[in-house]
């Protein structure tokens, strides 16, 4: 059966890989999390009773300033108090994305391609994340529901891309990995595979020569987009981490989120383009923050967003300069700024 959590897989596994003895390491507790930053409760206003809990590993910790209440990589983790306004237009499913939920495991929203949760676990939990509410429960496939999950795109000759989503997908062994793809390449019609995630982002010891030699093997055009909002989570073990991939023919790109008091600024957003081209990777999308119940306090006000757009477009070559987009439930595409609803 499948529908073992990837931390059970650690568990059980004699010789852990380094970046799974990380995910087993991580910061949980908000008072140890502030005191490894010289940091005093008193001076955030923390929520300890979230059902969506703190969740960091040391790594990405270790990236964080000390002393600094407003480090950009601290309030993108930290539980606060603002995440219990009720405001309307926030939602537990801001994308609608239970009606598409078409089988266990599998989310159709777009023309050509579907979505894989491939597990509900991930190595760090962001308080920005549109799936926080997301019915994890009964997403946790087994194989026959993984075969009836391959079914339905084989059955639809317009799926030309799978995407391995989550939780975060690279948070399983490259053995299940393995399984996945395998299966995947089974299908004649899919020609590529994409693969979001945080996790060599927070723990670069993820990329594996395993996990490349998978990648570079598969007859799939393969593209991982990762997940950073900042500069300052790009340090010099993720640039060396991806460099295999990059080698290897693999496709690197970024998506990222606009959010308030952490990337704002347009130093912010042109640093964290200038930073991503220079270890490889292209910046692809940058969100508008979901409107899921929780982190309406990253909302960014659209005209704020607008004046960013023009000024990174005045400061940086096109292809520096990710899509602003917005998702819109119902919606066929990503919604370009210019035409998003306010």
């Amino acid at each position: 059966m499948i529908a073992r959590s990837p931390a059970n897989w650690q568990a059980q596994d004699a010789h852990a890989e380094p970046w799974q003895l990380a995910l087993q390491k991580v910061v949980t507790d908000s008072d140890e999390l502030l005191a490894l930053l010289d940091l005093t409760p008193q001076a955030l206003a923390i929520d300890r009773r979230q059902a969506f809990a703190l969740r960091v590993p040391r790594a990405f910790v270790a990236r964080m300033q000390p002393g600094q209440a407003d480090d950009p990589l601290l309030r993108q983790v930290l539980p606060v108090m603002a995440e219990r306004r009720v405001l309307p237009g926030f939602g537990h499913d801001p994308l609608a994305e239970a009606e598409a939920n078409k089988v266990p495991g599998l989310i159709h929203k777009y023309h050509g391609r579907v979505l894989l949760i491939v597990t509900s676990h991930c190595a760090i939990h962001c308080r920005y994340c549109f799936r926080r509410h997301f019915a994890y429960a009964a997403n946790q496939p087994s194989r026959a529901d993984w075969a009836q999950a391959f079914d339905y795109i084989r059955s639809d000759d317009s799926i030309r891309e799978v995407i391995l989503s989550g939780g975060d997908p690279l948070s399983v062994p490259d053995r299940h990995l393995q399984w996945l793809i395998s299966q995947i390449e089974a299908i004649p019609g899919v020609s590529r595979l994409r693969i979001h995630s945080r996790l060599p982002v927070v723990v670069p010891q993820r990329i594996t020569p395993a996990l490349v030699a998978l990648l570079a093997g598969s007859r799939l055009q393969v593209s991982l987009v990762l997940h950073a909002n900042h500069a300052q989570e790009l340090d010099d073990s993720l640039a060396t981490a991806l460099r295999p991939l990059r080698h290897a023919g693999i496709a690197l790109l970024n998506q990222a989120v606009l959010l308030a008091g952490i990337n704002d600024e347009v130093e912010a957003l042109t640093e964290l383009s200038e930073r991503l081209f220079a270890i490889g990777v292209l910046p692809y999308y940058l969100h508008l923050v979901d409107r899921v119940a929780g982190a309406a306090h990253f909302e960014v006000a659209e005209p704020r967003v607008h004046r960013l757009r023009a000024e990174m477009l005045a400061r940086l070559p096109g292809y520096l300069v990710p899509r602003f987009v917005r998702e819109v439930a119902h919606a066929v595409s990503k919604v370009p700024l210019s035409s998003a609803p306010i």
